[in-house]
């Protein structure tokens, strides 16, 4: 079982897991959405779409794009430009096949 900790000082341990885990995708531009999306079943976009509805349960609105800009750390039409690949056949269809 897991130790008992202070609700505070696991609101802050999440966070700063948080704060890695982003870093880390930002360190790994490489591994495009698709990727994630087969892999793990959750990408950069479905984070920013959990931060937006954190945010909101919180009482604070904040938009798409806001979001994505938290987790992308650049306006997500920038990140696509510079970041984005086409997707591949192969990711495309071990996309389609998790339906």
């Amino acid at each position: 079982m897991p130790t008992e900790l202070p609700p505070d000082t696991q609101q802050a341990i999440e966070a700063a897991v948080f704060r890695r885990l982003l870093a880390h995708l930002d360190s790994r531009r490489d591994v495009q959405n698709i990727d994630l999306m087969n892999l793990a079943g959750f990408c950069r976009n479905c984070l920013s779409k959990w931060y937006a509805a954190a945010a909101e349960e919180q009482g604070v609105t904040l938009d798409s794009d806001g979001a994505r800009e938290r987790i992308y750390g650049m306006p997500y039409a920038e990140w696509k430009a510079r970041y984005q690949r086409e997707a591949t056949p192969e990711q495309l269809a071990a996309f389609a096949s998790k339906d």
